[in-house]
């Protein structure tokens, strides 16, 4: 075994995965033979990981999360615990789906918070966040914050996760920001 990530012994590693260095592996988790997983990630206990599905770095997946094929995590997301991916929009036990995936995109620095549900063939935008128990059924903009069932934007977050008033100005670190053609960019 690799010894530039650590796996917990009860973790099921199948050839062919590619992880990154300095990535941790936790209890019970199972990463399928295909699956990327970037530098420095930390994947909780009881997390799976699809062939096809692409972890950037710095990724933290929390407890009972499933990373299906065709997710796409980009570097610093945040995965809270139980959150889940879908990968087929009209699922049948029956009826065999799988040239029916859809990617699911989640942009750099997104935190998604426990128990939401991400259907398949969203886009969330950078830094966006996404409240515990939301499900999102469409594509999110950058900086959102994305709460109910299901999700509507309630306001807007800085790239820390600070949620911002009119003045759009971070509470935290005094960046500013700006609504420009009806998205928010960080002003320079």
């Amino acid at each position: 075994m690799d010894k530039s990530y650590f796996a917990h012994e009860t973790a099921i590693i199948d050839a062919g995965a590619n992880i990154g260095s300095g990535t941790k592996i936790w209890h019970f988790s199972h990463l399928m033979s295909g699956a990327q997983i970037g530098q420095d990630c930390v994947l909780g206990q009881n997390v799976f990981v699809g062939g096809k599905a692409r972890i950037g770095n710095r990724v933290k997946i929390q407890n009972n999360v499933s990373v299906y094929d065709s997710v796409i995590l980009e570097d610093d997301v945040f995965c809270g615990p139980s959150c889940v991916f879908t990968n087929v929009v009209n699922p049948r036990a029956f009826i065999e789906r799988k040239t029916q995936f859809q990617e699911t995109r989640v942009e750099r620095g997104v935190s998604i918070g426990a128990n939401a549900t991400i259907v398949c063939g969203v886009k969330i935008g950078q830094y966006a966040l996404i409240g515990a128990g939301a499900v999102v059924t469409k594509n999110v903009m950058p900086f959102a914050l994305m709460v109910g069932v299901p999700a509507i934007q309630t306001g807007w977050v800085s790239r820390v996760g600070a949620t911002l008033d009119e003045t759009l100005t971070c509470p935290e670190t005094g960046e500013k920001y700006e609504i420009k053609d009806g998205r928010l960019i960080q002003s320079f």
